[in-house]
């Protein structure tokens, strides 16, 4: 029986390790620590923007950067249907209204004529999604938000690493957010990020994640109990998984160049299977392949073919149904089948594959096999 393959393996070394023991080791300040500044430090610099804001996930900085901006109640946020439903919910939690709008084919990301039909008075903000760590059409959206004064909010969860013509993802956006889940480009198990050019928005991101107290007056470095300016919640990193972060971040681009390598032989083995179409993303962007995903025709069964891959120990995964037909949106909102085509269509037809930087050709053509054997019948 040969080996399972699972869709991701966490890529990890002894800088990983030692970061971590240094951090245990210290005995204090594990929630709050010098790793928490030092890996924020890095991953500005890696992205080039002024300010990065680490917290304990993906779903936190984005509500941190949804807080920050002041939307809440009697705002609207447009939002893809085609993502992890974090990217509604989030919108939700701050007391916002997500409104959807419909994705385009190429990228799988936000459509900017759907963008611009939904905006309307009560519009506050875009929030569009890097699906599977491509960049989306976010120079247009950056260009739609403009016209009509909105802010933009990159959900750039799986996209550490993307560009659009030499420019990374999470640049573009008055804010950003991305993720460290363990399935990502760099892992702290959990955890996420806000990125920002704006020093307000930064501090205001410092006091939301942190109760509202100030920064600099840490709660168990002085006799006081601090000052608390504003109303925030604890979304902090800990010291020990910023330890693994900025670990994790000094080998990014490495990371990266390795699952591109990767991506590279899955799309030269599938190239002329008929009825199989990678997702390439952007045509001027820079894919960082968080997933791999492919598109299936109506030839290929897609159930068939993942229990096919589960017979022969392949995992695969549908990333995602379309968040505006799960049960709560249906149920809140109304939406039916139809309301917005394209990701519906998408939806149907997507699969990932397994993906991680240390894939073997071995375990590539063990997947491509199955592929091929779906594509001729």
């Amino acid at each position: 029986m040969p080996d399972d393959i699972p869709l991701f393996e966490i890529d990890w070394d002894e800088s990983d390790v030692a970061n971590v023991v240094d951090s245990i080791e210290r005995g204090k300040f594990w929630a709050k620590g010098p790793y928490v500044s030092e890996f924020e430090d890095r991953l500005g610099a890696y992205l080039g923007v002024d300010h990065a804001v680490v917290v304990n996930s993906g779903t936190t900085a984005l509500v941190t950067a949804l807080e920050s901006l002041g939307i809440g109640p009697g705002d609207e946020v447009i939002v893809p249907p085609f993502t992890f439903i974090a990217t509604a919910n989030v919108v939700e939690l701050v007391g916002a209204e997500p409104v959807f709008a419909d994705i385009e084919r190429e990228t799988y990301g936000l459509d900017p004529d759907a963008v611009k039909n939904a905006i309307t008075e009560s519009t506050a903000a875009i929030l569009p999604v890097h699906v599977y760590g491509s960049v989306c059409r976010i120079d247009e959206l950056r260009a739609i938000a403009d016209e009509f004064d909105v802010a933009l909010v990159e959900d750039a969860a799986a996209a550490l690493g993307a560009r659009l013509d030499g420019r990374n993802a999470m640049t573009f956006g008055d804010m950003a957010a991305t993720s460290f889940c363990q399935n990502k480009i760099i892992t702290t198990g959990e955890g996420g990020a806000v990125l920002t050019d704006d020093d307000h928005l930064a501090n205001q991101a410092r006091l939301y994640r942190s109760h509202g107290r100030v920064p600099g007056n840490e709660y168990f470095e002085s006799a006081g109990s601090g000052e608390y300016v504003s109303v925030g919640s604890n979304y902090r990193m800990s010291d020990m998984s910023a330890a693994l972060g900025c670990a994790q971040v000094d080998r990014v681009s490495e990371l990266v160049d390795r699952r591109r390598d990767v991506a590279d032989r899955y799309s030269r083995a599938i190239a002329d299977l008929e009825g199989i179409t990678p997702h390439d993303g952007h045509p001027d962007g820079r894919h960082v392949y968080q997933i791999y995903g492919v598109t299936l025709d109506e030839r290929i069964d897609r159930q068939s073919l993942i229990a096919e891959f589960d017979r022969r120990s392949i995992a695969s995964k549908v990333y995602w149904d379309p968040i505006h037909l799960s049960e709560y949106y249906r149920e809140t909102y109304g939406y039916e089948p139809g309301s917005f085509p394209v990701a519906e269509a998408v939806a149907e037809r997507v699969l990932a594959l397994p993906m991680h930087p240390d894939l073997t050709q071995a375990k590539i053509d063990r997947v491509t096999d199955v592929l091929s054997a779906f594509s001729q019948k």
